[in-house]
């Protein structure tokens, strides 16, 4: 029996996935396979090196000291064979507070930024939230995997002059892992124009063989890299995250938005639960990759042969399954209301991923496999409802 195996009752804990459920949906009696977090235990180090820090009983001001920053350039190194130094790294609270810096840091109001839809929703709040113009590259679905298109890009960047690029890395929701010369190109585009990138890389741990997660700042100053151990270690509830800024003028923007905002140090426990998964969670991480990609599979699986009306997008990172459903010919609305009516499951509702994500489903499947299979069932009885009516 795998350790992540254990059903570990989130109820009650006032969990966002768990006891959010009627705020969101509308209703409680439903499984949640929405929200982009783990329903495993944290690496044993990482819950030491918290309660170590709890029993000390003095919970003050904490500066995030040198030994988690060296933390973070041995992992980057060993994980991602990207070699940084510890001068770089920048600390927020999380990686959606750094979208927002960098665009108020990067762009003045007005300015264009681009995204790629569909792609994770926060992406469209904070470019609009901080009164810039959104600008959408849409991405190709091809043969049931997500392309860029350079042309449109680059086309996008001269007519709309624009400055800013927000990247996933891997991709979310649809998990591609993109390949060394697809960065590159990327890369290449927005370097000839002057556009900066947020490359969003929250994901990048979690990708599994035979792909390859590739850093962009690895080969281009002008990317801010953002990372966290949240997705990674389960460690969301302790606000830690990471900057990761070659560009010294880059860099020093960012220092002055945070400044202005307040911002100056981590959360104690946060930085405590940083160092340790940073230091001590590679084995935990390779078991939880396999862990994640047999119940992947199990969904590929069974939807193949029990659900043929829907198609499975197994990810090449993270825990997210990207699923078609439009074959059903329903609306979002009706998409949704189906699996939580009729199956008593809280699905992602692709639509809110904006263009291209209509008529799709997420499935988070990071959680014990007895879940996922219950999971699957009730989107058995949802589809099938649909014949009996």
């Amino acid at each position: 029996m795998s350790r992540f195996d254990e059903v570990v009752e989130r109820r009650g804990t006032n969990a966002v996935k768990w006891d959010g459920l009627k705020t969101v949906f509308g209703k409680e009696d439903v499984l949640p396979m929405w929200v982009a977090d783990m329903d495993f235990k944290a690496p044993e180090p990482v819950i030491e090196a918290v309660k170590k820090e709890a029993a000390h009983g003095v919970y003050g001001y904490t500066l995030v000291p040198d030994s988690t920053r060296e933390a973070i350039v041995d992992w980057m190194n060993v994980r991602h064979e990207w070699v940084i130094k510890k001068e770089w790294l920048l600390f927020n609270h999380g990686v959606v507070p750094s979208i927002g810096a960098a665009i108020e840091a990067l762009t003045e109001s007005g300015d264009a930024v681009i995204v790629q839809p569909p792609v994770y929703n926060p992406f469209f709040d904070m470019v609009e939230k901080n009164e810039r113009r959104l600008v959408h590259s849409e991405l190709i679905l091809k043969n049931n995997r997500y392309e860029m298109d350079y042309e449109d890009i680059e086309s996008k960047i001269v007519s709309e002059n624009a400055k800013l690029f927000l990247f996933c890395s891997p991709h979310n929701p649809g998990g591609r892992v993109w390949s060394e010369k697809e960065l590159k190109k990327l890369a290449a585009i927005c370097e000839k124009h002057g556009v900066t990138i947020i490359s969003d890389e929250i994901h990048s741990d979690l990708t599994r063989g035979p792909h390859k997660h590739i850093p962009l700042g690895s080969f281009s100053e002008k990317v801010v890299t953002l990372i966290a151990p949240s997705k990674t270690f389960n460690l969301a509830g302790l606000q830690a995250s990471a900057l990761i800024v070659s560009d010294k003028q880059l860099r020093t923007k960012m220092q002055k938005v945070f400044a202005r905002q307040g911002a100056f140090t981590l959360n104690q426990m946060g930085i405590a639960a940083m160092e340790a998964a940073y230091r001590h969670g590679h084995e935990w991480l390779d078991e939880v990759i396999e862990y994640i990609q047999g119940n992947a599979q199990l969904v590929k699986e069974y939807i193949e042969e029990k659900i043929p009306e829907l198609v499975v997008m197994v990810p090449e990172g993270s825990y997210l399954v990207w699923i078609d459903c439009r074959q059903l010919g329903l609306s979002d609305k009706e998409l949704l209301a189906l699996f939580l009516d009729e199956g008593s499951i809280a699905l992602g509702n692709g639509a809110k991923y904006g263009p291209g994500g209509e008529g799709f489903m997420r499935l988070n499947v990071a959680c014990p496999r007895s879940l996922v299979e219950d999971g699957l069932s009730r989107m058995k009885k949802a589809v099938d409802s649909l014949t009996i009516k």
